[in-house]
Order: C-alpha cells, then sequence, then structure tokens
C-alpha cells in the first residue's frame, strides 16, 4: 500500500473518530512549491459531511495523522489545505527497496491477454516520409509502454500492397523506366518506385492539358486520360492474376519492402507479424453476408449491403458494394477477425491512424462490437493530427514531401553542427563522434514529436528540436551523461542499504518524490496511449536533477554516508531516464 492509501485511510478514520461522520473519499493534491509539505489534503470537499471551520477541521486533523501515522512528521494548515510532512524514513526505506531494481517503474510479469498494436502500414508505390515517421513513433513508443504496463503486445502493420496507386508505379516504370533497378540507380527501392509515382502524375496531368485543349471537359479528361485508363486496365490484370502484370508487381514491392526495411532499421522500429492488403482484401465477406441474414446489414434495392448506424448519430455505411466487391470497412471487418483468429490471446487492438479517419474507425468498432465480438469492447483509434513544416503541407504525387531518409540524415548533420558549435566533442575518435551524432539527431527528432499529445497537430522544426536546452530530447540526454560522468569520477560501489538515520536535504527529497512517481506515470501513459505523459514525466525528472546538481554538492561531500547516497540516487536518476527513453525508443550516450 502506497502512503496515499495509508494517509487516505487514515484521514477517514480521523473524521470517523473526530467527528462521528463518514467520508466517502478523500482528495489529495501535491503540496505548492511555496509551501511545506508533500502532499496535501483538501479540506473543502468535506464540508458535505463535517460542518464547521476549514482550518480547524485540517488542524485536528492533522493532529490525528501525526499521532497515528508513523510516516508523517508534522503538518501545516493553509486555508483549507492541509499539507503534510512525510519523514526522511519513509523516503530512504523507498529508495532502499528500488535503488538496485533493473527494471524499476515497469511490470515484468505481463497479462495473459494480449494486445495488438497497428502502425506504420503504408502504401508500397512511396517511400516513407514525415508523417509516417510520427505514426511509427507512436505506435513502436505505446507498445513499449503497454509492455511496461505488464501488457503482452504483439506489433504489426498491414502493407497496402494493391490498388489503382501501386499500378501507377508499375504503369510509369514499364513506360519510362528503361528497365531501371535499385543496383543499376544507386537507389534504395522505395526511392526509385516513388519516383515513378511522381513520373506518372506528370505524364497524367499533361494528357488531361492535352485533352482540355482539344476541347473535352476537365473533369472528362480527368477520367478518360489514357495513362489512367491503362493503369485501371493494369489493375484488372493484376486482379485476374495475369502472370505478367503479377510478376512486375512482385518485383517492385520486393524492392519497396528492402527499402522500407532499410528505414525501419534507421528509425529503430520492429514488428512482430505483417499483414498484405493483397491477402486480406478478399476477408470480410462471409462475415458481411452473415451478418445480413442476422439482420445486422441491409440490402438496398441495387444489390448493395449497408449498416445503418443513425440511431447511433452516424450515417448509413456501405459494406459491400452492389457488384459483390468489398470495400475498404468490409476488408478491415475481415483483417480484425482475421487476427483474433491467427492469435487468439488477443483481447484488443490500436490502430495508430490519422485524425482523417476518426469516422472510419468510429464506424467500424461499431460493426464489431454489433457482429457480437467480446474484443471489440476493446479496440481504440491512437488518432492523431498532421506533421506540418515550415514551408507547408507535403504532396507525395507531385513529390514535395519529405522524406524519411533525408531527414535522419539532416538530423544527424543537424546534431554534428550544433555539437561542433559547442565544441563538446573533444577527444572523440570520427566512428564515436558518428554515432553519436546518429544517437542526438534521432533522440532530438523522436522527443520532439513524441512530447506533444498525439491529438496535436505538430509544426516541426529540426533546428528547435536539437537544441540542448529547454525541454528537448539533447537536454535530456545531456543529463544522462553527465550522471554517467559523476558515476566514473566517484568511487562508491553500490552498498548494500543507505544509512536509515540520514537526513535528506530538500533537493533530496523532490528527486524522490519524482522517481516515486514513474510506475503510476507508466501505467497513466499505457491506460491513455500517450507517450507524450512519458515524455515530460522525463524532463520534470531531469529538471529536478539539475536543480539538485546545482545546488547540493555530491562529489565535494566531505560525510562519506552523504556522498554516497548522492552518487547512488543520481545513478538511480540515470536508471530511470533512460528506462524512460527506451519506452520513447531513444538511446542515452554515456558521455556527450
Amino acid at each position: 500500500m502506497n502512503i496515499q492509501e495509508v494517509l487516505a485511510q487514515k484521514v477517514k478514520d480521523a473524521v470517523s473518530s473526530i467527528y462521528n461522520a463518514e467520508l466517502p473519499s478523500v482528495e489529495f493534491q501535491p503540496t505548492r512549491k511555496d509551501f511545506e509539505g508533500d502532499v496535501t489534503v483538501v479540506v473543502f470537499p468535506m464540508l458535505r459531511v463535517v460542518k464547521g471551520n476549514p482550518v480547524e477541521i485540517g488542524t485536528k486533523i492533522g493532529e490525528y495523522l501525526q499521532e497515528h501515522v508513523d510516516e508523517v512528521s508534522k503538518f501545516n494548515v493553509v486555508k483549507g489545505f492541509l499539507n503534510i510532512v512525510i519523514n526522511d524514513a519513509f523516503y530512504l526505506d523507498f529508495f532502499n527497496s528500488i535503488k538496485t531494481v533493473p527494471d524499476f517503474g515497469y511490470v515484468t510479469t505481463p497479462s495473459k491477454d494480449a494486445v495488438m498494436v497497428e502502425y506504420s502500414s503504408p502504401n508500397t508505390n512511396k517511400p516513407l516520409h514525415l508523417g509516417h515517421i510520427r505514426n511509427n513513433l507512436l505506435g513502436y513508443s505505446v507498445s513499449e509502454i503497454l509492455k511496461a504496463a505488464g501488457k503482452k503486445v504483439y506489433k504489426t502493420q498491414i502493407i497496402n500492397d494493391r490498388g489503382i496507386h501501386i499500378c501507377k508505379s508499375m504503369l510509369a516504370w514499364k513506360k519510362f523506366g528503361e528497365d531501371e533497378t535499385p543496383e543499376s540507380t544507386g537507389l534504395k527501392g522505395d526511392h526509385l518506385v516513388g519516383k515513378y509515382y511522381v513520373v506518372f502524375d506528370k505524364a497524367y496531368k499533361e494528357e488531361i492539358a492535352e485533352l482540355v485543349g482539344k476541347g473535352i471537359a476537365k473533369d472528362k479528361a480527368e477520367k478518360e486520360a489514357p495513362i489512367l485508363l491503362e493503369a485501371q486496365e493494369m489493375l484488372r490484370k493484376w486482379e485476374s492474376g495475369d502472370e505478367a502484370t503479377v510478376t512486375l508487381w512482385k518485383t517492385m514491392n520486393g524492392w519497396v519492402y528492402e527499402g522500407f526495411d532499410t528505414t525501419y532499421n534507421n528509425l529503430g522500429v520492429d514488428f512482430d507479424t505483417l499483414y498484405y492488403e493483397s491477402n486480406t482484401y478478399l476477408l470480410g465477406r462471409d462475415v458481411v453476408k452473415e451478418g445480413l441474414e442476422k439482420g445486422i446489414f441491409f440490402k438496398k434495392d441495387d444489390g448493395s449491403v449497408w449498416i445503418d448506424l443513425t440511431d447511433e448519430g452516424l450515417d448509413e455505411k456501405i459494406v459491400l458494394r452492389s457488384d459483390g466487391t468489398a470495400v475498404y470497412m468490409t476488408q478491415d471487418i475481415g483483417t480484425a477477425i482475421q487476427r483474433v483468429t491467427d492469435y487468439p490471446d488477443i483481447n484488443g487492438m490500436v490502430y495508430t491512424v490519422g485524425n482523417e479517419q476518426d469516422y472510419h474507425f468510429k464506424v467500424l468498432f461499431l460493426i464489431l462490437k454489433k457482429l457480437g465480438y467480446n474484443w471489440a469492447q476493446q479496440l481504440y483509434h491512437l488518432s492523431y493530427g498532421m506533421v506540418d513544416l515550415p514551408s507547408g503541407k507535403m504532396k507525395s504525387r507531385e513529390g514535395t514531401v519529405v522524406d524519411a531518409d533525408d531527414l535522419i540524415v539532416s538530423m544527424e548533420k543537424t546534431a554534428e553542427e550544433i555539437s561542433n558549435e559547442l565544441g563538446k566533442l573533444d577527444g572523440y575518435t570520427d566512428a564515436e563522434k558518428k554515432q553519436l551524432y546518429r544517437t542526438i539527431g534521432l533522440g532530438a527528432l523522436k522527443y520532439y514529436i513524441l512530447k506533444v499529445d498525439p491529438k496535436k497537430r505538430i509544426l516541426f522544426n529540426p533546428e528547435e528540436s536539437v537544441d540542448f536546452q529547454g525541454n528537448t530530447g539533447p537536454f535530456i540526454q545531456y543529463t544522462y551523461a553527465r550522471i554517467q560522468s559523476i558515476l566514473r569520477k566517484s568511487e562508491e560501489g553500490v552498498s548494500e542499504t543507505i544509512t536509515s538515520g540520514l537526513e535528506l536535504h530538500q533537493k533530496e527529497k523532490e528527486l524522490l518524490k519524482q522517481i516515486r512517481l514513474f510506475p503510476e506515470t507508466i501505467q497513466l501513459a499505457a491506460e491513455n496511449y500517450s507517450p507524450a505523459l512519458i515524455a515530460n514525466y522525463t524532463y520534470d525528472l531531469v529538471k529536478e536533477f539539475n536543480s539538485f546538481y546545482q545546488q547540493v554538492s555530491i562529489l565535494g561531500e566531505t560525510d562519506a554516508a552523504k556522498r554516497q547516497f548522492r552518487v547512488e540516487l543520481s545513478r538511480k536518476v540515470g536508471e530511470v531516464i533512460q528506462s524512460a527513453f527506451k519506452l520513447l525508443g531513444i538511446n542515452v550516450p554515456g558521455r556527450m
């Protein structure tokens, strides 16, 4: 039982003993910085069951706690707030209990029920871009946070490897590519295929302009441009299993997958299982037919199948076209069911998809609930906002996206420039410098994106993200490196136990209070699917440490017991920083 639970029960006991009244709950809040105390009981809500002056009520409860709770050393009352001071022994006992725990804060025994987290899910007609980076970082981090909170997690993606957009790249390569390959051009496979997606769009626009010049209306020209009709014919050939078309599709997708794997590896994300739209696009049709028989869906006069969700505040949604072909919703229904068939321990799924799909997922989740699947109660759309740049929006067709690979390289370059300006790398070999630039650059990118609530839109500024001051990845990495420097200089090993009679400095106490919040922060981040809670917790911890470092002597302390404690406290802060950053997919350097 933690101290807050103990205090809650004792406050209820106090009210029962002093006022012969039953208090249903106790409201706590952190003690304000300008008052002495570690935790504050809010007295005002008690006035519903206890009549009297809030200051007097707070004082009587404080006296009761001081007498009946060993950990309470003193208290003060300010208006309707009872500020309680917890004694040093409590914090030292806490520190002794966690100082040698390697994964403090993590739940190391996972639950039997698993959750599947889907992220990335790119199209195979273009490379990954800045928007995909936010998606991947969010999905990966939420997976790691759920694991740390005690969940069994499967990371997955569905690769959109079929459809007209894929055929556009294929057709453009066939018409204009002159048998180019990643090997012959030196381009990553996804970049090569993406190049032909842009080539297609250029040729398509030229044909539209030509048709319009001949007096054909623009909307008609857009539908009748010869290159688009060729792409549509190629899609029909693919769906009918034409050998040459399928072979080209396999070849070009193979190039893309190799390119994607390189980007994922550089970004530090991974997957446990993959699904391909070419295998899943027929799924769901049988489920829809079963739902039609049960009256969950209804058929219109043209033979198309729909669901009526107007009672739920939504509208009617098509789930099967009149020709019997599936729409995306049908496929998503089938894929969700297939995943639970493949992994029977799944009892929930998280879909990391941009907020433009909010409505789609509301409908999908409702349909799965209506179909009677228990796990459908545990579905979550990890909806996120777009990533903008100071230069504006990105467009894939026009080739104006911020490429993920280019961004990773430019982040390393920015880290190199800023590090050299600050002159922090004396004595490093070239290989060590290169590795450090990568660690700082990627750390800056990931932290800048993950510290923001997923639902908020981001304006990404690379230079701002690599600042060594403020709420940034490099600032936190630098503090971690500072701690490692202290540990290298100290001669203290890990002692069996810290002297119980040690008197704590207020800064030591504040640091211990912040460390104590780590396990509950992980649980809160898991419940809210929010890496931002972990990121900002870490920043608060680092600020507390730097304040402690500036005001309290560590290696210069002459009292051996105090020096020992401060070194070990610093070590634990470093471990928590490393554990927290691991949940964000960020590495920490031993020195900077």
